[in-house]
């Protein structure tokens, strides 16, 4: 399909924005007939919809080169010039003098642009609904989408079986695995010492709490692995935490996201920060708590398809995660634990499937 056919999405979106913006591209590929392409900025972009039915083309620009220096700019701007019958869906907020600038170079008559209104985006509603009210306001009749306001990722066949091989040299496989996801995209930044130091990451929670945290669920469960999650940036902060809790189980587990989706699929549960692979998480159905900061819970929270979420912390309780007590997030997953097992005890062929 050329790019010519496809309905092309603009959204300058962090990787938990990009995760949730999966139901309106759903939602336009079955109103539209045709699949879309997806204009972003961030090397997770290609990622995210990986063996996505929904998405055509994924076009990432760079975040860090003017735009005049980045090929991929150029390349959206032919992409959409090609797409003269389709309207063009602009779903973003914060960048959005930089879509703006986009769709004059490329020349995109405005009166085919469905922007995102700043005025529905008041009301106090999860982000997939906000989201998914920019497809309302498309100039066709569109019937509603039959599909569920659920964002969803693709795991791939190769994916899985690199997981399994990856889980077996190491001698993990068969064991349960619980995911730990202490970082966020302050972590993984270069000024990350600095915001530690001037304490301005209000997802940050204190390397002992996590230490506490650690040796408490394997007391609980101590026939489980726990796998520290996150990317090559983070590698040392994972470390730093190995190091406190001082368990042969808790182990380091720097992951691409492709891995990190594929080892979702075979996990226990996740306990996580407010983050991007905490919406990953969900979207491949992994029971999870999430540990929030500042950030609603309401608008935020992760969701996937029947996925169990406790959600710890956010406003009102609270404004930062180190406002959060390691008992609070410790018996949010052991109550998300024990429904996991009674879910098992009662559908045998998912007990048979988890014990593989």
């Amino acid at each position: 399909m050329s790019s010519s056919s496809l309905i092309p999405v603009i959204r300058f979106g962090a990787l938990g924005d990009m995760i949730v913006l999966t139901p309106l591209l759903r939602a336009l590929r079955e109103r539209h007939g045709r699949p879309c392409l997806v204009i972003g900025m961030g090397p997770w972009t290609r990622a995210v919809y990986q063996g996505n039915p929904d998405v055509q083309r994924v076009i990432a620009l760079n975040r860090h080169l003017p735009f005049a220096c980045d090929a991929a700019w150029w390349a959206a701007v032919v992409a959409l010039r090609r797409c003269q019958d389709a309207p063009v869906y602009v779903c973003e907020e914060h960048r959005a003098s930089q879509a703006e600038r986009l769709l004059e170079i490329a020349g995109v008559d405005r009166a085919r642009c469905v922007i995102r209104c700043e005025e529905s985006d008041q009301r106090c509603d999860h982000e997939i609904e906000r989201i998914l009210r920019v497809g309302d306001h498309g100039q066709d009749s569109l019937a509603p989408s039959a599909s569920p306001a659920t964002p969803s990722l693709v795991v791939l066949e190769h994916e899985r079986l690199e997981r399994d091989e990856w889980l077996t040299a190491r001698g993990w496989r068969g064991r349960p695995l619980v995911l730990v996801q202490p970082g966020n995209r302050r972590t993984m930044s270069s000024r990350r010492r600095r915001h530690r130091k001037m304490n301005r990451d209000d997802k940050a929670w204190p390397i002992e709490s996590w230490r506490q945290m650690l040796r408490s669920i394997h007391a609980r469960m101590p026939q489980a692995l726990l796998l520290l999650c996150g990317a090559p940036a983070e590698a040392a902060f994972l470390e730093e935490i190995r190091r406190a809790a001082a368990l042969e189980c808790v182990k380091p587990a720097v992951l691409d996201l492709r891995s990190l989706f594929a080892l979702c699929e075979t996990a226990h549960s996740m306990i996580s920060i407010d983050s991007g692979p905490a919406h990953a998480a969900a979207a491949l159905g992994l029971p999870l708590v999430v540990m929030f900061g500042g950030h609603s819970p309401d608008r935020w929270l992760p969701r996937g398809p029947g996925t169990p979420v406790i959600r710890v912390g956010g406003p009102p309780e609270c404004d930062r995660v180190d406002q959060i007590a390691v008992d609070a997030v410790l018996e949010s997953w052991w109550q998300l634990s024990q429904r996991l097992a009674d879910a098992m005890a009662g559908d045998p062929l998912r007990s048979a499937a988890a014990s593989r």
